[in-house]
């Protein structure tokens, strides 16, 4: 699966400077809560985009969405620094150079770690900015990697062309055309972006044979046939109280990263909602941690591709975010240049679930439970509206999430 987030600005007043701090001298504990603080904003996320789309299906990457407000962060400065570090749930004792530090090391652990064999994770971030901005010095010696100059005012068009198509390289050409004809101008000034693309392939992988149409309950009042992929083996299976869900582990060849389904009782109309609004890091834990029972259990899945446009501005307004669409923002910390804002925001993903595993892409633009369920544990259907979540181990890390409401939407 891939994700892409990204952001086009307009061009603020600024009155900041370069980060100080010896880069060597930062907190160590700074990764684990860099990765702390991601966990928070994504279920705030989460929930804020279910309440924008309560009937439909969902399906995002908050992991694209918050590294592209990370490079936010680091380029912003007074006001609008602070709105990103509270929306971010950025710890106060982690200042930029602790958080860059973090980022370093998570970006070098992740390429060292990729198991080609088991399974591709590739993530990648880009700060597009105007061929005529005037960038500190110790911002692109801290960012070398990240910052790509792009001559925006005298051909937008041939901007917009070099942004696309690395967005297509990156997410190997499941993301295309991500910024429209009219989303670069000649008065954008910078374009922050996130891209990265995972495929998995089951530790079990299902028999194509036996995929079989049945019956998915989208409602209690609508129905309809839709090929589900089938299967028994050992697998970490839970009835969560707290969340209200039974809970299935498939893990990816690798363990790793695993897709978790939370499957709420069918006799709850709310369910899914339910489901959601009780996230929190401590229950997505509980959730995750191996000591959970591993059992033989006989699974039904839907076989599924889903492919979602995103509009982000009003949720991550609602996140605290909203200064990044003044016109006052602040990215001293960048540039002196004034007038940088964002116009909008678009988050685009796309999945795929099949008998071989998963891959998924993804793109944003700134611009008494029990007895309701059979009596045996054993057999698990998601045969009605579930919420799936896909999560990396080693870095505490949801790096896809979504709510498989109605197969034909």
């Amino acid at each position: 699966m891939l994700k892409l987030t990204l952001f086009i600005a307009a061009i603020a007043s600024v009155h900041g400077q370069c980060l100080d701090k010896d880069v060597s001298k930062a907190n160590p504990e700074s990764r684990i809560d860099l990765y702390k603080g991601q966990l928070h904003f994504t279920l705030d996320l989460f929930n804020s985009i279910n309440k924008a789309v309560p009937e439909d299906n969902i399906f995002f990457s908050p992991f694209s969405v918050y590294h592209a407000l990370l490079l936010g962060y680091i380029a912003a400065g007074g006001r609008t620094e602070q709105n990103l570090k509270q929306a971010l749930k950025i710890s106060d004792s982690m200042d930029k150079v602790n958080l860059l530090t973090a980022y370093r090391v998570d970006k070098r652990s992740r390429e060292m770690n990729n198991n080609s064999d088991s399974y591709e994770f590739t993530n990648a971030n880009r700060m597009f900015v105007d061929s005529g901005l005037n960038v500190r010095q110790c911002v692109r010696d801290l960012l070398l990697d990240e910052l790509q100059a792009l001559n925006f005012h005298e051909n937008p068009v041939a901007a917009r062309e070099t942004i696309n198509s690395w967005v297509e390289r990156v997410t190997k050409n499941n993301i295309k055309d991500l910024i429209p004809a009219d989303g670069i101008s000649e008065a954008t000034k910078l374009v922050l972006a996130n891209a990265a693309y995972f495929k998995g392939v089951w530790a079990s992988k299902f028999l194509v044979e036996r995929t079989k149409k049945q019956v998915f309950f989208v409602s209690e009042t609508r129905q309809t046939l839709w090929p589900f992929m089938r299967q028994k083996g050992i697998f970490h299976y839970m009835v969560n109280d707290d969340l209200g869900a039974q809970i299935l582990e498939l893990p990816y060849k690798g363990n790793d990263i695993s897709m978790y389904i939370l499957l709420p009782p069918y006799s709850m109309k709310e369910g899914v909602s339910n489901i959601i609004a009780k996230l929190t890091p401590e229950r997505l834990a509980a959730v995750v941690e191996e000591g959970y029972m591993g059992r033989e259990v006989v699974v039904e899945i839907p076989k599924f591709t889903i492919e979602r446009s995103l509009p982000l501005r009003t949720i991550l307004q609602s996140l605290g975010a909203g200064d990044l669409f003044n016109a006052t923002s602040d990215f001293s910390s960048l540039t002196d240049d004034h007038g940088i804002y964002f116009d909008d925001a678009m988050h685009k993903a796309k999945i795929q679930v099949d008998e071989e595993g998963t891959v998924a892409a993804a793109a944003t633009a700134l611009f008494g439970f029990r007895s309701s369920r059979p009596a045996e544990p054993s057999v698990f259907i998601a045969n009605f509206p579930f919420v799936y979540i896909l999560y990396e181990k080693p870095t505490n890390s949801v790096l896809f999430m979504g709510v498989f409401r109605d197969p034909k939407k």
